[in-house]
């Protein structure tokens, strides 16, 4: 299995997510707060908040909450100001990783995931060190519910996408790519035929991935949980390739 997504899977099983309830919310009230500050307050002429509000209804946020995060985005409180900023290096193994965040304190978020980076191994580049082997890409997910692989490849298709990688079992998803430039009209072509995705976002994916064996991936699976625990880090995306084996070792 290759990327990121199957390690969020697993991180799902082991009841992570209901552990972090507090510190997700902080994660998706900053994204939409941002994205109103950044745009309009409507969801329907701002694609950045449309799909922060819908991670938001996804992780059971409720209305007044989401409300409030838009309110103190399109007001003028200084407080709502948060910096983006994208750090990028190598993990263990050479794993290229490329690190979202949005501060209000850059120093402190530097040095904290500086920090992270060196106890696992791994060294903080410059910018644009390593996002040249990945694309910006539109990344949409919906429940495996809404039709088969050969469906959901037939709707994507004609909705202008590049790619379907459909999953399996309970936690799977269908996962659809599309370029950067096409993600406006791709999501409404796909809102049409197959309903609200789960996940709709500009996303980095690997052109392609490193295998990891061994001790190295509980080191790397430690190094990527460590900088999502970071309340400033908004997404982690890795070049990573470890078999099913593995994967079954460590969520044991």
């Amino acid at each position: 299995m290759a990327g990121h997504s199957q390690f969020k899977n697993i991180m799902h099983r082991k009841g992570r997510q209901d552990a972090q309830r507090a510190k997700i919310f902080t994660k998706l009230i900053r994204e939409i707060t941002t994205a109103a500050r950044l745009g309009a307050a409507d969801p329907n002429a701002n694609p950045r908040l449309r799909a922060a509000m819908i991670a938001a209804r996804e992780a059971n946020m409720t209305r007044d909450t989401i409300d409030r995060a838009i309110k103190r985005g399109s007001g003028s409180d200084a407080d709502a100001n948060y910096d983006e900023v994208r750090y990028e290096g190598y993990g263990p193994a050479g794993v290229a990783l490329i690190v979202e965040a949005l501060t209000n304190n850059r120093n402190r978020t530097a040095g904290e995931v500086r920090s992270i980076f060196s106890k696992h191994g791994g060294n903080l580049g410059e910018s644009n060190s390593v996002s040249f082997m990945f694309d910006r890409v539109g990344e949409f997910r919906f429940p495996l519910s809404v039709g088969s692989a050969d469906d959901v490849l037939e709707k994507a298709i004609d909705a202008g996408a590049d790619d379907v990688v459909s999953g399996q079992g309970e936690e799977g998803v269908h996962e659809i790519y599309a370029a950067q430039e096409n993600f406006n009209s791709v999501r409404e072509a796909l809102e049409k035929s197959l309903g609200q995705p789960s996940v709709a976002k500009l996303s980095w994916r690997p052109k392609t991935t490193s295998p990891v064996e061994g001790e190295t991936v509980q080191t790397l699976l430690d190094m990527i949980a460590a900088l999502e625990d970071n309340d400033d880090v908004q997404n982690v995306y890795a070049n990573f390739e470890v078999s099913d084996d593995a994967l079954a070792k460590f969520a044991a």
